[in-house]
C-alpha cells in the first residue's frame, strides 16, 4: 500500500494470485477497474470493480491474460517464475509493478522453504533490469504477521 499512489489515477490493475483480495479490493476502492486472478477464488469477496478470473496458473496453460495491458501489476506471497515474461508483459508503458514475496533465508521461519519458492539475492532486481525503473527496493527479515524473509519491488516501466 506504501507505493500504491505510483499507479496511474484510474487505470486497471491486475492482481494476481489475489487469495482472499486485500490488494484487490484496496486498488478497487481507490478507483481501479481490478482484474483478480486466482485458482481458487471463494475467499474473494464480490465487489464492485473487481472482475474475478479463476485460472491454474502452474498448470502450464497459457497467460490467462493474453495481450491485456495494466497501469499496476500486484503480486503478494506468491512467486512461480515461468510466469515472469508474461507478467512483466502486462505492464503498460507507465505502469507500476508492486512484487512482494518470500527470499532465500525464509528456510529457517518456516514455509515456503523450497528454493522453488523462495528468491534468490536480487532476484527481482534482475526481473526488471533494463526494462523498468526501480523506485523502491527491500531484501529483509519483516517480523509481522510473523518472521519471514522477503524481497519487495516497486518498478515503473518507463
Amino acid at each position: 500500500m506504501q507505493w500504491a499512489g505510483l499507479v496511474p489515477a484510474g487505470t486497471a490493475v491486475l492482481d494476481l494470485a489475489t487469495g482472499s483480495g486485500r490488494n484487490a479490493l484496496y486498488f478497487a476502492e481507490r478507483g481501479h477497474p481490478v482484474t483478480a486472478v486466482d485458482i481458487d477464488l471463494s475467499r474473494l469477496p464480490e465487489a464492485p470493480n473487481v472482475e474475478r478470473l479463476q485460472a491454474d496458473l502452474e498448470n502450464g496453460s497459457p497467460w490467462p491474460l493474453g495481450g491485456r495491458r495494466f497501469g499496476g501489476v500486484t503480486v503478494t506471497k506468491y512467486l512461480h517464475r515461468p510466469l515472469m515474461p508474461d507478467l512483466l508483459a502486462t505492464i503498460a508503458p507507465g505502469g507500476v509493478l508492486l512484487y512482494e514475496t518470500f527470499m532465500d533465508g525464509n528456510q529457517r521461519f518456516g514455509r515456503p522453504s523450497r528454493p522453488e519458492h523462495l528468491l534468490k539475492d536480487g532476484e527481482l532486481l534482475e526481473m526488471v533490469r533494463g526494462s523498468f525503473s526501480v523506485v523502491a527496493y527491500e531484501a529483509r527479515l519483516v517480523s509481522e504477521p510473523t518472521m519471514a524473509m522477503v524481497q519487495r519491488i516497486a518498478a515503473r516501466r518507463p
